[in-house]
């Protein structure tokens, strides 16, 4: 299945490569031998129902579309002839219609297997065949879109299965293989070496990136060590054409078996949330902010309420540790919190007006989030326009900072030149400016009059449920 750019598969080319020691094979042949008993083929099939078909019309022979249903969905019997009024239906069987292949490995002789999620996703029937053709009906245990994770259980005792490795012991450009079924082609084994760690690709967890070939159908298979340990499952390539462009990823085995007990247990997984919309801290708002370096999870919006809002958390601080480990981006904050046992009282420093400040969370369990509409009512008092900003500003009602949970702060009621090139709106809310909370139109005007015009400054911006910091260039126009 291909996601994108970024597509679920995978798989590797059998390549007899030089030892680069003397610890190494000359070749893979036994790492094979060994791994590749416990690497399965799944197939996957949809049942559609009678109702399902009921949804389609009857259609002329003359119809565009009769062709489509005629190849695609074939009914048993002649197609009936058209004629005026109602057409009486005969009840028609079920049709199982196969929806894909993809890949997986048994983790344990008793038949628990895992796989992506990806693979099994909205199937109503799994097949699982082992490498010495014995096929079984496997039963889905639990998915997880968000891992991309999978779990399957096939009836089987003292069944082949996998050793499991650390995938943090893994090093870039140590050799790896993969074993799984591309384009349905079973028990393909590929080979390449570790290209990088700790890959982001705006997924929950991070990826071992190699280059092993991996295609669709290798989705779920094993990427497997020198030493014949499992460290990762195969999930994603980059591509622009949908099949291997020499860039896979494969999901860490610590986090994947994490994931997989859960669903083994409790039959879905349970993560943590803190009630924070967060991205990264550019070196520009670092600076201005008088951060050391660009690092930590800069908080956007807090939900209210919620468990960072009660530990204190406000819009404009920068997360940089969480639980006494340091953050050092927004994917690092969310995987985090997104591990943590919902109920757990952890230690976080935010970084807050130029210093750091610790703060004590409880974290929450992760749901979807609920935004509140903030309130568009006007200010009132408006000050003279600040013209080394190009901002002319009002002071905020009492009733909209309670609603906004914030102390002063000014309306943005018109804004041009370096404001407006800066990304400042009409309705925006300025809470801060380089570090100093603003109270009030006045105090605002007076704060832009002292800045030093060469410089850039960071305004704390407020925009509906979102902050940000914005760098505004005053000598730009």
């Amino acid at each position: 299945m291909v996601k994108g750019l970024i597509s679920g598969l995978c798989t590797v080319c059998a390549l007899a490569i030089p030892a680069v020691g003397s610890a190494q094979p000359a070749d893979f042949s036994e790492l094979v031998e060994r791994s590749a008993p416990a690497v399965v083929n799944i197939r996957t099939t949809a049942r559609l129902s009678q109702s399902k078909m009921q949804q389609f019309p009857e259609l002329d022979e003359n119809d565009p579309g009769w062709e489509f249903f005629r190849r695609f969905f074939p009914q048993p019997g002649p197609m009936p002839s058209p004629r005026p009024g109602p057409v009486p239906r005969t009840p028609r069987p079920d049709r199982e219609i196969p929806r894909g292949q993809g890949s997986g490995f048994i983790i344990s002789a008793d038949g628990y297997v895992m796989t992506n999620h990806h693979v099994v996703d909205g199937a109503d029937e799994i097949t699982v065949t082992l490498p010495d053709k014995r096929e079984f009906k496997g039963h889905l245990v639990g998915s997880d879109q968000r891992s991309d994770v999978a779990m399957v259980k096939i009836d089987g005792t003292a069944l082949p299965s996998s050793k499991i490795g650390d995938p943090a012991k893994l090093k870039v450009g140590e050799w790896v293989i993969a074993i799984g079924s591309p384009f349905g082609l079973q028990n393909t084994v590929t080979a390449g070496i570790v290209s990088a760690k700790g890959r982001e690709t705006g997924e929950l967890l991070p990826f071992i990136q190699t280059d092993a070939a991996v295609n669709p159908g290798n989705s779920g298979g094993p990427l497997i060590n020198m030493r014949g340990e499992v460290v990762g499952v195969n999930s994603q390539i980059f591509t622009t054409s949908g099949a291997y462009a020499g860039i896979s990823f494969a999901i860490p085995i610590d986090e994947a078996m994490r994931i997989g007990e859960q669903l083994r247990t409790q039959g879905k997984v349970v993560r943590g949330r803190i009630g924070v919309l967060i991205g990264e801290v550019s070196r520009e708002v670092a600076e201005a902010i008088g951060m050391p370096r660009a690092a930590g999870a800069l908080v956007s919006s807090v939900e209210g309420d919620g468990p960072a809002d009660k530990a204190g958390v406000k819009p404009g601080d920068v997360i940089i540790k969480y639980d006494g480990k340091p953050v050092e981006s927004s994917s690092d904050l969310r995987r985090m919190v997104a591990s943590t046992k919902p109920g757990s009282k952890v230690a976080t420093t935010v970084w807050r007006n130029g210093s750091a400040r610790d703060l004590q969370l409880a974290v929450g369990e992760m749901q979807p989030d609920q935004p509140r509409q903030a309130r568009a009512d006007q200010g009132q008092g408006k000050a003279p326009a600040a013209d080394a900003l190009g901002l002319v500003v009002s002071d905020i009602a009492p009733d909209q900072q309670k609603e906004l949970k914030i102390k002063g702060g000014v309306q943005v009621d018109n804004v041009d030149g370096p404001a407006a090139l800066a990304g400042i709106r009409t309705g925006d809310y300025i809470v801060s400016i380089n570090n100093v909370e603003v109270t009030g139109a006045k105090q605002f005007g007076e704060l832009v009059a002292k800045l030093d015009l060469t410089k850039p400054a960071a305004l704390l911006v407020r925009s509906g449920e979102q902050s940000r910091y914005v760098i505004v260039h005053p000598s730009q126009h």
